[in-house]
């Protein structure tokens, strides 16, 4: 029996200063998460995007390597990220990049939490790196 991979790179991001035109639309944060998806090399299994009333939107695509998901308040220009994946041949950082870049993000605090490393005695555990990023973007955008 093959040993199943437990180690898993799991981003939580802050993202502020983001275009509050793009947190208020599901149709264009589904396209922004499929095409991420692919932008990390994931395999996407499903997708599931809800706009809420008045104001902002959660989502959620369901990758073979686990999850990429969202939760925006476009009147405070902020969204909620999670993107995790385990293995080692998705590449979440840059589909987090690919998301911050698309949103017109201004800063993002970014959690990376490497996670199911297994101890010992067979429990499991993780670490986590922070640092946070002031964001450059072409004619202010």
């Amino acid at each position: 029996m093959a040993e199943i991979e437990t180690i898993g790179f799991h981003y939580v991001v802050e993202a502020a200063g983001c275009d509050p035109e793009i947190l208020g639309n599901a149709d264009k944060i589904r396209k922004i998460f499929l095409e991420a998806a692919k932008v990390g090399r994931m395999e996407v299994k499903a997708s599931y995007f809800f706009k809420f009333s008045p104001t902002g939107v959660s989502g959620m695509v369901i990758v073979a390597e686990s999850h990429i998901s969202i939760h925006t308040w476009p009147e405070k220009g902020y969204a909620a990220l999670d993107v995790y994946t385990c293995g080692t041949t998705a590449d979440p950082e840059k589909a987090v990049d690919y998301i911050l870049d698309k949103l017109r993000a201004q800063y993002a605090h970014v959690s990376e939490i490497k996670r199911g490393i297994e101890e010992e005695d067979e429990t499991f555990t993780h670490m986590i790196l922070t640092w946070e990023e002031k964001l450059e973007r072409k004619n202010g955008k």
